[in-house]
Parts: C-alpha cells; structure tokens; sequence
C-alpha cells in the first residue's frame, strides 16, 4: 500500500485509535494505527511521509519522548500531540520541541481533520507557514500590554486564578482579557489560542 499521505494514530487507548482511524478514513485519508510508541518506532524507518498523531500520556513511552526519538531521525514528519484536560503546559513543550499543532480532548472533528490536512500540506509549504507567523505576529502586536501578559500566562499553562494572583488583578477581569484575547487573535479554543502564540515566536525556543 502506498505511503503518501498516511496518518500514523498513536494512542494506547484501543477506543481512541479506532475512532480516530474511522474519522480519517471517513474523510478519504490513509489512516494506520499503533498501540504503542515502541511499536510505531519500529516502523518508522520505512515510512516515507504523512503525518503523526499521538497522545501525550502513555504508559510506556510519553508522546513528548516520542517525539524527541522522531525529530533525530525524521524532522521531516509533521506531529500533531492529543491532550487530555490540563496537559496544556506539556502540549506547550511539546511544541517547543517540534510539534506542528496540538488538540485539547474532547476535540471537535473537523477541527482535527483541519490539523491533518495541514500537516500534510506543510511539506514542501514552509512560505505558507511563514506568512502564517507573520500573520499571528500581527495579531500578537495589536494586543494591550495587559492582554499579552495574560496570554502569557495562558502559554505557560497557568489557570485564570494564578495569572490574577500574579498580574494583581480579580479572575473575573482575566476572563474579560481572556475573552478579548480570543477575539483579537481570531483564536477558536485555548489550544488554539496557545498554538498561534507559539507559533508566532512568544515563547523562547520556539
């Protein structure tokens, strides 16, 4: 079977692999699955494109890991990450360490299927995705001090109590620059909000 475009669903949860398999397929996109990390590594020399979808949280080997062990060998190979509730700050790392895009569970599917789509476009796509941080860049330059430094603080995966504790300010006012934010950078979800941030450049090593 050929390999263009195939996603490669990793998840040690049988349910989650199965539905997000269907999802794939049911929108036309070559979809295989893999219990463990461990399992798809040992594929991983013989597959030639695509995308990668994994979650954050396995027992064996975290999607974090993994990707660290795909970027030493194939930095070619767009990562989407699945997090679960509260897993922002590890979503955040891991696109730090080069992950494209992650989604926050319970994930809309279009929303998902927008991701891989994008994914695996990317390659060969590295103009789009300039003009994209450019883009974010200006959205991130056309907010007040105190909306960047709340979405600061929502990068670094802090809850609207800290960041209120730590900016001198009520969380009910968070929620309000909280809300701005995510009209102003035209942002759907926190995840996406989160992932726009990182990928306009506002956190180091990114």
């Amino acid at each position: 079977m050929p390999d263009e475009g195939a996603v490669h669903v990793i998840d040690d949860d049988q349910a989650v692999r199965e539905s997000l398999a269907f999802l794939l397929v049911a929108a036309g996109i070559e979809a295989r699955t893999y219990e463990t990390p461990k399992g798809f590594l040992e594929e991983l020399e013989g597959i030639a494109s695509g995308c990668i979808i994994t979650d954050i949280r396995m027992p064996q080997m975290s999607g974090l890991d993994l990707l660290q062990r795909i970027r030493q060998t194939r930095a070619d190979l767009p990562v989407i990450v699945i997090t679960g509730h509260g897993d922002v700050p590890l979503a955040v790392e891991a696109m730090k360490a080069g992950a494209m895009d992650f989604l926050e569970k319970p994930f809309d599917d279009e929303a998902l299927l927008a991701a891989v789509r994008a994914a695996l476009r990317r390659k060969g796509s590295e103009d789009g995705r300039e003009a994209e941080r450019r883009e974010l860049a200006q959205r991130i330059t056309s907010l007040s001090g105190r909306e960047r430094q709340v979405l600061e603080g929502l990068v670094a995966g802090h809850p609207n109590k800290i960041i209120a504790f730590d900016l001198g300010i009520s969380p009910r006012t968070v929620e309000i620059y909280r809300a701005n934010l995510m009209t102003k950078m035209q942002a759907a979800s926190l995840s996406d909000l989160v992932r726009m941030a990182l990928i306009a450049g506002l956190l180091p090593g990114r």
